[in-house]
């Protein structure tokens, strides 16, 4: 048991010790000055000695309340560490998702306040990179890859089936592909070109019509690129309707024809087994939610049965 005064008295020293003043003491403990006087009234008699001076209008320290302040202000200090250190709320949990540079601005980056809502309890990490990602190292939890849905060790989902077809600012007037040749084709590079890849000679093909760019081309590094220029009304991209979704439906975009091209497909991939399963859990359910509510959105004449 350790011999000490009331903790009252002490609280009430060391406040009127710091501001030199019963009070401004009194108003911090929220008292009156004349319990702050009775308290350290108090404490002098217990200690046998004066610890302050009572002069008109102030108070001043005497020797032994000089030498007792510090140690109660240290004292107090350490109280206040070890208690805020407590009441600290735990740090949130934080999902990192990777996905390409367009996905992430043009499909998660508006949904991002849909997320809080329906995760409340936990923050997400967007890793925008068109590189594919080792979700072995520990730096990302899953990906949305986009392709054919075969990702050895890893766990793949569906999540959304692709379409391309040919979009711009309806301030181009373009309505039928005769149009076309009034524009520059919009396209970008991809890092892959397969038999089944959307390109314009394949959507030409497609429409029964030769490959003819009379306006020229314009090419782009990466797909976001060219749809902001499609919005900019720079020419007409043959777009992902996946991520044009948002521009068709304010009519910053139109889709004045078709046909429209099968893309390949966006899929949630994460190790198996998962790290910190729960939350990962909960991400990939929020996607699948998202990606089902844009479906359903989607024109009946436009869905298409998924591939994985």
């Amino acid at each position: 048991m350790r011999d000490l005064p009331p903790l009252t008295s002490l609280r009430a020293f060391e406040a009127a010790a710091r501001h030199l003043s019963f009070k401004r003491a009194a108003d911090e403990l929220a008292v009156t000055p004349t319990a702050i006087s009775h308290q350290i009234r108090q404490l002098e008699e217990w200690l046998g000695t004066p610890l302050f001076e009572r002069r008109v209008r102030r108070v001043v320290l005497t020797p032994a309340g000089q030498s007792l302040y510090p140690a109660l202000r240290e004292g107090f200090d350490a109280l206040a560490r070890g208690v805020d250190a407590l009441r600290k709320p735990p740090e949130r949990a934080t999902v990192t998702l990777s996905a390409t540079v367009a996905f992430t601005s043009k499909w998660l980056v508006p949904r991002v306040a849909a997320f809080r809502a329906a995760c409340p309890g936990l923050d997400l990490s967007l890793h925008a990179s068109d590189d594919t990602v080792d979700l072995r190292d520990g730096g990302v939890d899953l990906a949305i890859r986009y392709g054919r849905g075969v990702y050895p060790g890893l766990r793949s989902e569906l999540l959304l089936q692709d379409r391309f077809a040919p979009v711009c600012s309806p301030r181009l007037g373009v309505r039928a592909p005769a149009d076309l040749g009034k524009h520059p084709l919009l396209r970008f590079e991809w890092r892959r070109v397969e038999d089944d890849t959307p390109t314009w000679p394949r959507w030409f093909a497609a429409a029964g019509r030769p490959y003819r760019a009379p306006g020229g081309t314009l090419v782009f590094s990466d797909e976001s690129h060219a749809i902001q220029a499609a919005i900019a009304g720079q020419g007409v991209a043959l777009a992902s309707l996946v991520l044009v979704a948002e521009e068709l439906a304010s009519g910053a975009l139109v889709q004045p024809f078709g046909p429209e091209l099968d893309g390949f497909a966006y899929h949630v991939v994460h190790r198996e087994p998962a790290r910190d399963a729960e939350r990962i859990t909960a991400v990939r359910r929020w996607l699948l939610r998202e990606a089902k509510a844009y479906t359903s959105r989607v024109p009946p004449s436009r869905r298409r049965p998924a591939t994985s």
